[in-house]
């Protein structure tokens, strides 16, 4: 599974975090203890991301949860963070957290231009550039 979440931020805009991972059953007991925390009739799925100890917000499931934007995102079928990442550079989205190796991440070459860090030239480029989206 990939998940997903596009945050608004105030002065920035759009920028996207996303998770891959796997889906998990809970033992009964505790997933109506958690369940019960919000609201049972929403649809629940429980969800864990792949861990990378080399990024700090992978280092462990607390550490993505303290870095999401909130306590929700979307969720999708299959590993598809590097074609989001792809298609966040094409829409000029910054991407600011995701858990995806870097050999499996296409950017534009003109992101080059823009530093040595990925995920820091993402929001040059992307300030550079301007929205494609309006």
């Amino acid at each position: 599974m990939t998940m997903l979440r596009i945050n608004m931020v105030a002065g920035l805009g759009p920028v996207l975090q996303l998770a891959e991972g796997w889906t998990v059953e809970l033992d009964p007991k505790v997933h109506d203890i958690l369940d019960k925390r919000t609201d049972p009739t929403w649809p629940t799925t429980w969800f864990v991301p792949r861990l990378d100890p080399k990024k700090d917000a992978f280092k462990d499931v607390y550490s993505v949860m303290n870095c999401w934007g909130a306590n929700h995102g979307a969720i999708c079928y299959g590993h598809v963070g590097a074609d989001l990442i792809t298609l966040c550079s094409m829409l000029r989205i910054p991407v600011c957290m995701h858990n995806i190796e870097d050999k499996d991440i296409f950017r534009p070459a003109a992101w080059n231009a823009f530093g040595m860090d990925k995920e820091g030239a993402d929001f040059r480029a992307c300030a550079n550039f301007g929205p494609i989206y309006k």
